[in-house]
């Protein structure tokens, strides 16, 4: 297909880079471009703006696809504009766009449905703004409501930085200004979580962390950003290099860890489950969030029940199973075993490959239901029931079970034979075992 992305900045050149990568992708437009998309995509010098002149192009070259980079054109309605012409567009329409273009817009937002958000005040002219400003604590923040490039953001320190902010603002810095926010300031680091949406599904693309102000130790102004890395180490800072937490990946997948529970076969709460967050090497993350976007598309999700495994985790199982006397789950969990086969039989054991990082514990649940499916038996079941291809089962059981066992396989994926539930990354990052927590 033939792609058009609109833009000229170091967003777009990253986008071009991507997208240059798919098989899919014959060629790539860029309007107008850069120095570094001319060398991976054909630059058109044409005015953002001008939409008509941007569509007209478009249906002349056969652009199957466009992807709109600057907030202005968003803003502005250029997705509502190509999408009357029946062209495919990836961005925001005009109204979801408001959330970027009006920053009183979205504190508005959060205020009516209850998103923690920063105290506010909005003044519509410099005398109410300066009025509050004499009494406001400092340092308090001064935003321009319009789109700034990233700069319409003033930090004050005093009463006298504030007043110059509102005078810049209301005598059109940043172009017409009806409005302004001033806002409570928050000492913290800042952190991006990205996601794509369509209204109802969504994707997330994990976590950055951006620098915005110039100078050293932040006393400049804002800019538009000076630099981002990802993932944030806010959140990934616990984690051993080469593992992510799956929801930084793909949030859609259902995640129930059984051992950050008492619903499992030893009744409580696992040694090394501190938190239902489940972590995995990134191959491993990136892999089933493959498959859940071929279920999805199917009307299933993935449940997932364990993940990465601590080693402390594994030690806690052998320590259970030598108990010989704590058998309260028996007739739940393995009704036709002796407990003291358990290890032996190697339901049991003194590694596990979950604590190489790329093993996961999975079966599926109707999107539209919300339902489990039948899969036979329950998940940690020991016996031969389990086994993958085990043949007294209803044909509707088979086929569910076939149903994971492709979407997996299919995700690079290989099976464990005696567990339905079990897969495990072909291609693993590491073979050694770990064991830090699960936080």
């Amino acid at each position: 297909m033939n792609v058009g992305i609109i833009g000229s900045g170091g967003r777009e050149h990253a986008i071009c880079h991507t997208i240059k990568k798919s098989k899919k992708v014959k060629k790539i437009y860029c309007f107008p471009g850069n120095a570094g998309t001319s060398n991976i995509a054909t630059n058109i010098d044409l005015n953002i703006n001008d939409f008509e002149k941007l569509k007209d192009f478009i249906l002349e070259k056969k652009i199957e696809l466009v992807i709109v980079g600057p907030e202005k054109p968003l803003v502005d309605g250029l997705v509502d504009y190509l999408e009357k012409f029946k062209i495919k567009v990836f961005g925001p329409n005009k109204i979801a766009s408001q959330l970027e273009g009006s920053k009183i817009f979205t504190k508005e937002l959060c205020q009516k449905y209850k998103i923690p958000t920063a105290n506010f005040r909005i003044c519509e002219n410099k005398f109410d703004a300066k009025e509050f400003l004499e009494k406001a604590n400092y340092p308090t923040v001064v935003k321009a409501d319009n789109l700034a490039s990233g700069k319409g953001v003033y930090i004050c320190e005093n009463k006298t930085e504030a007043f110059n902010a509102v005078n810049e603002i209301f005598d059109g810095k940043f172009g017409e200004a009806n409005k302004l926010l001033i806002e409570e300031f928050l000492n913290g680091e800042e952190m991006s979580f990205f996601t794509i949406h369509d209204g109802k599904n969504f994707k997330c693309f994990g976590t950055a962390q951006d620098h915005k102000r110039a100078l050293e130790g932040d006393k400049g102004k804002n800019t538009g950003g000076m630099g981002a890395y990802s993932p944030s180490r806010l959140i990934n800072n616990n984690l051993e290099k080469g593992f992510v937490y799956l929801g930084d990946i793909n949030s859609s997948i259902i995640v129930d860890l059984r051992y950050y529970s008492n619903k499992n076969f030893t009744g409580k709460f696992v040694e090394g489950y501190n938190s239902n967050k489940a972590i995995l090497t990134k191959e491993a993350a990136v892999a089933l969030s493959n498959a859940q976007d071929d279920l999805n598309k199917i009307g299933y999700s993935l449940i997932l029940y364990d993940a990465y495994r601590p080693q402390s985790a594994v030690d806690f199982f052998v320590k259970w199973s030598s108990n010989i006397n704590d058998t309260i789950y028996k007739n739940t969990y393995y009704p036709n075993i002796k407990k003291s086969e358990l290890f032996k039989l190697g339901y049991i054991a003194y590694k596990s490959g979950h604590s190489r990082g790329s093993t996961v514990d999975v079966s599926l649940v109707e999107i539209e239901s919300k339902k489990e499916i039948d899969m036979g038996t329950i998940f940690d079941y020991f016996g031969v029931e389990s086994h993958t291809f085990f043949n007294n089962l209803s044909k509707k059981q088979k086929l569910n079970r076939l149903l994971l066992y492709e979407a997996m396989s299919n995700n690079g994926f290989k099976n464990y034979s005696k567990e339905w539930w079990h897969f495990t990354l072909e291609n693993e990052p590491f073979q050694k075992y770990f064991d830090f927590p699960i936080k």
